[in-house]
């Protein structure tokens, strides 16, 4: 398991993996997309991007390089083989918790998701999950697979439990989904992020993933994702979701996923990719300081 710092790295991350606080990681993995391919090359394109991102974030008032972060590049998976690149990222994911750091998990189709939300949930049992999203990723199976980026959050479930999982900005889904969310299993919201500073008030004190997919934001903010849905996000919004996110004392990994850089040949869609996640390792940092 390679977990020495990449030559190309995300921005300014340029700690050893030993000195490190949070720890970038990418997953080239979309072997269950469902309609558009390609968010396998999300974590290389984002780093190139990174180099015209500022070190500095005028949201938060803070310099990445001024903190310890190690980006460990992609993944090495085995194309094809789903259960064992799931494996992968699970043990990956415990290894980084296990030598008290951080995990910054950058997809990826949203079914990595589920192996690094199994593993921070080993560590932190009350662990609570806020879905930013356009889809409910709440089906049981899809196309004959349990396992899939249509339905990792309903398999989620299976270990939290109800009560934990507080999902917005859903648009899409079949309309089982939406009744089993509805009848108490998790906290929907559709269309929008209203409500989401009182919840991150109310598990400001336990321990909270955040998992986005970058198809919460409209197609014509993002259109390199694979499943675009109409009716989006704009990106102040994201970013007022993670002025949010700073309630919460016990920010403990996150996740980013779903871009295809393909899909934009504009460049757009890996530029608000790679913005938002010097925000997500910035809050990450600021958590760790209190």
């Amino acid at each position: 398991m390679k977990m020495n710092k990449v030559d190309l790295s995300f921005q300014s991350c340029t700690a050893t993996y030993d000195e490190a606080d949070v720890v970038i990681f990418s997953v080239p993995m979309d072997n269950t997309a469902s309609f558009r391919p390609g968010t396998r090359f999300a974590g290389h394109a984002i780093r190139v991007d990174s180099f015209g991102v500022e070190w500095y974030s005028p949201y938060r008032d803070m310099d990445l390089k001024e903190h310890k972060t190690c980006d460990i590049g992609d993944l090495e998976l085995p194309f094809g083989d789903i259960e064992e690149q799931l494996r992968i990222v699970y043990e990956t994911t415990k290894q980084i918790i296990k030598d008290g750091k951080v995990p910054m998990m950058v997809g990826g189709e949203h079914l990595a998701s589920y192996a690094t939300i199994k593993a921070v949930f080993e560590k932190y049992p009350n662990l609570h999950i806020i879905q930013l999203d356009a889809h409910t990723d709440l089906r049981e199976s899809f196309f004959g697979r349990e396992l899939s980026h249509a339905t990792f959050l309903r398999h989620v479930h299976k270990f939290v439990g109800d009560g934990k999982i507080f999902q917005f900005g859903i648009r899409s889904g079949e309309k089982p989904e939406f009744e089993w969310a509805k009848s108490g299993h998790t906290h929907l919201r559709k269309f929008d992020f209203e409500g989401l500073d009182q919840v991150c008030q109310k598990l400001k004190d336990v321990p909270v993933y955040v998992t986005i997919d970058i198809d919460v934001l409209d197609p014509a903010v993002v259109p390199g994702t694979g499943t675009p849905e109409p009716g989006g996000m704009q990106y102040k919004d994201l970013l007022w979701a993670f002025d949010q996110f700073d309630q919460l004392n016990h920010l403990v990994a996150a996740d980013f996923v779903e871009l295809s850089p393909m899909l934009d040949p504009s460049g757009a869609s890996t530029a608000v990719a790679a913005k938002s996640l010097r925000e997500l390792v910035l809050l990450l940092h600021k958590k760790l300081s209190k």
